[in-house]
Order: structure tokens, then sequence, then C-alpha cells
């Protein structure tokens, strides 16, 4: 099983898509880190040698921001816009779509389940 970047990638998958398994890199950016170091796509996660595996890790930690970092880099871009106040970061703070969607309908994803009304709730009066 081989590890990179603190990610134990599946066995049985190539390595292309194993790849993605790490936080950061996507199937392009997998696809130019083979082509870098000259590795077959359609070779699996198993087949790999131990110098492959360094190299691919090498690459990663030299040319890649992932993993811990890359969270580190966004929750600090989220934690900026809510502390200048802007419009993003006052949504991020709601709890609110950030990037223009409408909510009147279709926001549920982001505002969590309906919290259904209380029907006919009536006011006990005291005689």
């Amino acid at each position: 099983m081989a590890r990179i970047e603190g990610v134990n990638l599946p066995n049985n998958k190539r390595i292309e898509y194993g790849l993605t398994y790490v936080f950061g890199i996507g199937l392009t950016s997998a696809r130019t880190i083979l082509k870098r170091m000259n590795i077959d796509f359609n070779k699996r996660v198993k087949d790999l040698t131990d110098h492959e595996v360094a190299l691919i890790q090498k690459e990663i930690s030299s040319h890649y921001m992932v993993e811990g970092e890359l969270r580190k880099e966004i929750t600090n871009n989220i934690k900026r816009l809510q502390e200048i106040g802007s419009y993003r970061g006052v949504r991020h703070k709601r709890g609110l779509p950030v990037r223009g969607q409408r909510t009147k309908t279709n926001a549920r994803t982001r505002k969590g389940p309906r919290k259904q009304p209380i029907a006919l709730k009536r006011k006990i009066t005291k005689k």
C-alpha cells in the first residue's frame, strides 16, 4: 500500500485515480505529476516500486500545497473574509450560499433541513 502525504492510496486503483485521494490533487494534477515522472497512467498502485512512490512524494511536496497545509490556508481565507466583514464573509458566518445562488428555494445543502412552522398555535388565555 502506497502512502503519500499521510494518505493511504487504494491498492487496486490505477495510479492516476489513486492520487486523487490526496486532498488538493485532482485528476489533471495527478496526470501532470505522472507525466513529469514518466510513470504509466495504467499502472496500479500496488505495482509501484518504492522508488516511484518516493519520486511522486517528492514531486507533490515540492510543487503542490496539499492536505493539512491546504486546509489551513482555506480556513484562514474564510476567517479573513469574516473578519473584514465582506459580503462573502457574512454569508459564510450565517451558513448561507456564498456564490450568488438563490435561497428562496434550493439552498437546503447550506441551510440544513427545513424548520417546520407550528401550525394553528393558539395562545391559552386564563379566565
